[in-house]
């Protein structure tokens, strides 16, 4: 072997040692490597969850989890008079998305943007049949928290079990009809309202 290949060998062995040990270096050009990884699991544990007792009924509320909407069971108490009525749902569901996630939801990565002083009310005189009214006008909202709102009243009882929700707020402005489409739940920041 010639003096210079030793040297050529000897120079490779010893960038690669320097290569292997350094890591990565640091730049002072930006690099977008993406969210950093999430250990929300987004699954509520099934045997943290028990048979709900008589006189009450297990409900679906739409919590946030890693920015989308996902499905959490909720007991709640029957309404006593009539369970069918949408006010009386809407009102019930409202309790549950305000409450905050509980220790097994949160420990899964479950969060609510819904303001623990919203309420909901019935139509006016001149409303769309079924319009609920809330205390806070939909526009005012975070947008996840209008998410959660639709997607948790549609297809209940409180929407007459349709895929469409008509909301307004305490203002005279005019209630607007929110669906809860599958680009809602996976992203809750493009839910939009549409004139009645």
């Amino acid at each position: 072997m010639t003096a210079r290949t030793a040297a050529r060998a000897l120079a490779l062995v010893l960038g690669a040692g320097a290569l292997a040990g350094c890591g990565i270096r640091g730049t002072a050009v930006p690099v977008d490597a993406g969210s950093a990884p999430s250990r929300a699991t987004c699954v509520v544990r099934s045997g943290a969850q028990s048979l709900p007792p008589a006189g009450s009924v297990a409900m679906s509320v739409q919590l946030v989890c890693g920015s989308q909407l996902l499905p959490v069971s909720r007991v709640m108490p029957l309404p006593d008079k009539t369970p069918e009525d949408a006010l009386t749902i809407a009102q019930a569901l409202l309790e549950e998305l305000r409450r905050a996630p509980s220790s097994t939801e949160a420990a899964a990565g479950f969060s609510t943007d819904v303001p623990l002083r919203l309420s909901v009310s019935g139509p006016r005189k001149d409303d769309p049949a079924g319009t609920l009214r809330l205390s806070r006008a939909p526009e005012e909202l975070p947008p996840l928290a209008v998410a959660q709102l639709v997607c948790t009243f549609t297809s209940t009882a409180a929407t007459g079990s349709k895929a469409a929700v008509v909301l307004g707020g305490p203002g005279d402005e005019a209630p607007k009809r929110f669906a809860c489409t599958d680009e809602v739940r996976t992203r809750p920041e493009t839910v939009r309202g549409t004139a009645v």
